[in-house]
């Protein structure tokens, strides 16, 4: 099975949700959290003999379809790199962001019925049971263009809220856990196509 890893947001132009510490400084970044998920994920699906292939970029979708500020962007977008790849699946993976109170994790797709569905399903089921945190379930977003513009069966995992104390000290200290997680999922998946 070949799996497109897409760590959220992107290193250099967006960091996505952050959490603050008492002095109002950032002290977690989404996107250091979904590298770090995301290269665990990889090693993992490697390790059950997937092929994978991660991409971290802010850049989802070609124009007009994506933001025509991203022009000074050079190379392909996430999801025309995933399409031209010839992907079975894609998990991209991010950390959700409220205001402070909310926790819990909850798995994008852009159809329930529909394979992404499944998968989803898969990963949630497996996130749930591995960490100690809130089932928000899994939920349709056809409005998210790495789903929306994607070929194949595609996911959005927001493991947990970035701005949530509880779960950010779940994406510290629970992050391999998380990743183990999504890697099983993405099995099950595999498995539930046989």
């Amino acid at each position: 099975m070949k799996v497109f890893i897409n760590p959220g947001h992107d290193l250099k132009y967006d960091s996505g949700a952050v959490h603050t510490n008492a002095n109002g400084d950032v002290d977690l970044r989404e996107c250091d959290v979904a590298i770090e998920i995301g290269t665990a994920v990889k090693k993992y699906l490697e390790d059950a003999g997937c092929e994978c292939y991660m991409m971290q970029s802010d850049n989802l979708a070609p124009t007009p379809y994506g933001r025509s500020d991203y022009d000074d962007r050079q190379g392909s977008t996430v999801t025309e790199t995933a399409n031209d790849w010839g992907t079975d699946v894609f998990v991209s993976i991010h950390c959700n962001a409220a205001n402070g109170d909310v926790r819990g994790t909850e798995t994008e797709c852009y159809s329930r019925m529909s394979n992404g569905g499944n998968l989803a399903q898969c990963i949630q089921n497996q996130i749930i049971s591995s960490i100690d945190t809130t089932d928000r379930g899994v939920k349709e977003r056809p409005d998210l263009l790495a789903l929306k513009y994607t070929d194949m069966p595609a996911v959005l995992v927001e493991t947990a809220f970035i701005d949530n104390d509880d779960d950010m000290m779940l994406l510290v200290n629970k992050w391999d856990d998380i990743a183990r997680a999504i890697a099983r999922g993405v099995t099950d998946y595999e498995c539930s196509l046989q």
